[in-house]
């Protein structure tokens, strides 16, 4: 049986940490771990992770050098085959999600699934803008981020460090890394996360934005990226 470590990442998180991690807590799989690494809040995140922390949590509070600083420390401590990364106020779809991931195939180095958006309440919006294809390959993210970095769990022996020269959009550059070190990529065919409408990229969406056409012209050359994004401009007009 597969062992999935969950990582979560938290600073002054008290609002939406206590769903998350009674999310992780209510998985009806029984091999995970859930790893939180918090920046040193200073708001009563550290109370609640102690108030509700188990056996199969570890957690640290430190200072760290940002997001994808504190998801690498994340990385460093898992011990399981396979790693997900779930936000504070992110919650698996439902208490089986984790079950269904880790039973569908024993050998896969990536899985994926759909995302459905939530409020801060937890209430269903709609369901995420970008579908996943039925096959993904690393080509599929010249789309754009096609699988929510939430629903896409990976191999922990190919794992690796998230760049830290990206500040908004490490996770998308890491994504494009590992598929293209991966043989065995598995659609689940299921909405695997219920993911919380905000966050660090969304208010920061025109740095992300920059950041991602230069990681796809690193991963994809010049003129793809800008063929790519001059019909991503004609498809929004003709819209």
């Amino acid at each position: 049986m597969n062992k999935l470590s969950i990582i979560t990442v938290t600073y002054n998180a008290e609002q939406t940490l206590e769903r998350t991690l009674k999310s992780v807590r209510s998985q009806s799989y029984s091999d995970i771990e859930h790893i939180v690494v918090d920046g040193k809040s200073t708001d009563n995140t550290i109370s609640l992770i102690k108030k509700l922390e188990g056996d199969k949590m570890k957690w640290i509070s430190e200072p760290d050098q940002g997001l994808y600083d504190a998801m690498n420390k994340g990385i460093k401590m898992a011990t399981g085959d396979y790693l997900c990364f779930l936000n504070a106020g992110d919650t698996f779809f439902n208490e089986n999600t984790v079950k269904l991931i880790m039973q569908s195939n024993n050998t896969a180095d990536i899985f994926y699934g759909e995302t459905a958006i939530v409020d801060i309440n937890g209430k269903f919006l709609h369901m995420r803008r970008l579908k996943t294809p039925e096959k993904l390959t690393w080509r599929s993210f010249k789309q754009g981020m096609l699988v929510c970095h939430q629903a896409f769990i990976v191999r922990r022996e190919i794992a690796e460090p998230y760049d830290l020269s990206y500040h908004f959009s490490s996770d998308f550059d890491w994504s494009i890394r590992m598929l293209k070190k991966s043989e065995t990529i598995i659609n689940t065919n299921h909405i695997l996360i219920n993911y919380l409408n905000e966050g660090m990229t969304t208010t920061n969406r025109s740095k992300s934005l920059k950041e991602r056409y230069l990681i796809m012209v690193k991963h994809y050359g010049h003129v793809s990226t800008l063929l790519h994004h001059l019909w991503f401009l004609v498809r929004f007009l003709i819209k």
